[in-house]
């Protein structure tokens, strides 16, 4: 059988931007305070990460917001809380059931917005597709359905391509599908972190690439619609972004666990 990841790990620049994100996170893990406080470290981290989804899909709303406020109105913000509430929960199904997780996702993402017959479920050929990030065109539905059932088939198959490279594809094959037709980023950059831990990146969950995604906002779209060319150089491209965005991500948890430290 071929390792068609294993094969894009290989691209150019990959195997770097992948070891730096690989060291970030280890650093990360090493730390001290996660001996004691390794579950509040990974609180804020799922709150961070879901203010900076609901961020990148359009939404407006701090982190003090978000603590202070028990019922945000925006159903981005709403729905993004509850992805990330939810997301723990999730890890066996997506290992052995991705198609089951994703559209669990998508059920907690857009509750307060789409019908809920059409929750969950792959979009029909005449529903309107949000494209917050300008990648023109969304794929036909049938196209949708069979890169969804390959990329089903590559999470559940064998490979010995590293996490990060393996989370950076099914956060570029959900983001330029846009399979549900709203909601796709929330479902998406939820699926990355899903990923990563799933796969021992990062086994408790402390990193929020969605938080390294936001700081790198200016490359996150760009980054984006070349993945979605289909090229060798912009799927590389892609996941060197991604990586990056991880390490980022890293670097904020460990800022996280410097400010429990301090008390």
């Amino acid at each position: 059988m071929t390792d068609a990841l294993a094969d894009v790990a290989k691209l150019p620049g990959v195997a770097g931007a992948v070891d730096d994100a690989r060291k970030a996170v280890d650093r990360l893990l090493g730390h001290r305070i996660l001996r004691r406080r390794s579950a509040e470290v990974s609180t804020e981290s799922a709150l961070r990460g879901a203010r900076a989804s609901a961020v990148l899909d359009g939404a407006s709303v701090t982190l003090d917001e978000l603590r202070t406020s028990e019922s945000p109105s925006d159903p981005v913000v709403q729905g993004s809380l509850r992805v990330s509430a939810e997301l723990g929960t999730l890890t066996d199904t997506w290992r052995n059931a991705p198609r089951q997780a994703l559209a669990r996702l998508h059920v907690l993402a857009a509750a307060d917005v789409v019908d809920g017959a059409d929750l969950g479920r792959p979009r029909s050929a005449d529903a309107v597709v949000e494209d917050v990030l300008g990648l023109g065109e969304p794929p036909s539905t049938s196209e949708v359905a069979a890169r969804l059932d390959a990329l089903s088939g590559l999470l559940t198959s064998p490979t010995k391509a590293p996490a990060l490279v393996v989370a950076a594809i099914v956060h570029g094959e959900l983001l330029t599908l846009r399979p549900f037709g709203w909601g796709d980023g929330l479902v998406a950059r939820a699926a990355q972190r899903l990923t990563l831990v799933s796969r021992g990146l990062d086994p408790k969950s402390l990193v929020a690439p969605e938080v390294g995604h936001l700081e790198l906002v200016d490359d996150y779209g760009s980054a984006l619609r070349e993945y979605s060319s289909g090229t060798s150089e912009g799927v590389a491209r892609w996941i060197v972004h991604c990586s990056a965005a991880v390490a980022a991500a890293a670097r904020d948890s460990q800022a996280i666990c410097e400010a429990f430290m301090r008390g």
